[in-house]
């Protein structure tokens, strides 16, 4: 049988797993790159970390996911968690998993996983390019003919599988170009929007407390008449709003309030395990044990000293007030405040800062079976430049890695 000859544009997760699974059914790959090297935007994942993917079962796994979650189901069956944690650890990559069913390298190492794929390629004679930047793709007669290059360069091929990633993450390679190709081949793309991104506030004091981490605390954000509460877990200050984990999880469904031009608010509940009643008699514990001492020195117990100031700040009580002068009315409303902290959101951080694309090739124009394009034959999608997105905690890159594997082994097929 005649060896096809399959052209992958694209070496991130999806890209590099595409192309490796075509290599391992025997097909003549090339492996397109624009950067000098691959898996840049990998290489940042899981803040350096890679978390790889998640253990959950295959039904909660999709739940994680936007509304068109069902899409991905053909895919996770033929290339699901257990599937690609086997990849790595037969070749010699150590695993664990930590809280929430991350799953990370031993190393703790993004290159880890990098390198795994990197000499996968090379095992399986995958050529690779570099530095070369997709213009266009010749159809003829609605099937794909092969790869047109800046600079005029023509590739041609029997199968085309487009993987350049959305366009978070800009400084990546992530510029979207290979939407904009997509959309000239008749290809529906819906809206690019930044997903998994951080929040601005509309209040500035967070810009004092960039960097600061608020580890074991809920968030509970409402537009008036819904809300959306939190898992407890990890919150971050920046100089514009809010971000980390139960921010950037979350982010999705907040930035969809603002579009519909809904007001939103977050509370921040600083301790979830405490009623509001244990809260108050916390206070007052710490209070009777040293009546003379300032309230700033005595709310060093309960928050980071960082915070402290701002959390008077808010209260309207001057820092230097005793513990014993502290009102009833003063108590009350700093209980509200360690249950309540609320600040008005005023919108997503722009794309370039966000984790992920949401929006990308419909899923309308794509097979769900085969991530063949159903306008072009021999066209095939594969990772973020697909309509799909969702949470933190390894999905998005299980997505990247299992949309790929089956765009390779389709595109191979006779």
């Amino acid at each position: 049988m005649k060896r096809k000859r399959i052209v992958v544009i694209g070496g991130g997760p999806a890209g590099m797993m595409a192309a490796i699974r075509a290599s391992q059914l025997g097909q003549d790959v090339t492996l397109i790159e624009k950067n000098p090297s691959l898996g840049r935007k990998l290489l940042l994942s899981g803040k350096g970390r890679c978390n790889l993917t998640n253990t959950s079962d295959l039904d909660s796994f999709l739940e994680r996911f936007s509304k068109y979650s069902q899409f991905l189901r053909d895919a996770f069956k033929k290339f699901f968690n257990r599937e690609l944690m086997d990849f790595f650890e037969k070749r010699g990559l150590r695993l664990k998993v930590e809280r929430q069913m991350r799953v990370f390298p031993v190393s703790d190492l993004s290159g880890s996983i990098l390198e795994v794929l990197k000499k996968e390629l090379r095992d399986n004679k995958v050529r690779v390019i570099y530095k070369k930047e997709l213009s266009g793709v010749k159809i003829d007669e609605d099937k794909v003919k092969g790869a047109l290059f800046k600079g005029g360069e023509f590739l041609a091929c029997d199968s085309l599988i487009l993987a350049t990633g959305g366009v978070s993450y800009g400084f990546t390679g992530s510029t979207g170009e290979g939407l904009d190709i997509a959309r000239k081949s008749g290809h529906r793309i819906v809206e690019v929007r930044p997903g998994l991104v951080p929040l601005e506030t509309k209040e500035s004091y967070p810009a004092f407390l960039e960097g600061l981490a608020l580890k074991n605390i809920r968030l509970r954000f409402t537009d008036g008449k819904k809300h959306i509460v939190s898992e407890i877990g990890e919150m971050m200050f920046t100089k514009t709003g809010i971000s980390g984990p139960l921010v950037l999880s979350l982010s999705r469904r907040i930035t969809d309030w603002l579009d519909k031009d809904r007001e939103v608010s977050v509370e921040l509940d600083l301790k979830p395990a405490l009623s509001d009643e244990k809260m108050d008699a916390r206070l007052l514990r710490e209070f009777g044990r040293n009546p003379t001492k300032t309230i700033k020195n005595t709310l060093k117990e309960l928050l980071p000293q960082r915070m402290v100031g701002v959390f008077l700040m808010l209260a309207k009580i001057p820092e230097n007030k005793n513990v014993s002068q502290i009102t009833q009315k003063e108590r009350k409303f700093l209980v509200a405040l360690f249950k309540a902290m609320r600040m008005a959101i005023k919108g997503p951080r722009p794309i370039k800062e966000a984790m992920v694309t949401r929006g990308g090739v419909s899923l309308k124009d794509i097979d769900p079976r085969t991530m063949e394009s159903r306008i072009v034959k021999d066209l095939y999608f594969a990772g973020e430049m697909i309509d799909v997105d969702a949470d933190t905690g390894g999905f998005n890159l299980q997505a990247a890695f299992s949309t790929g594997y089956l765009a390779g082994e389709s595109a191979s097929l006779p």
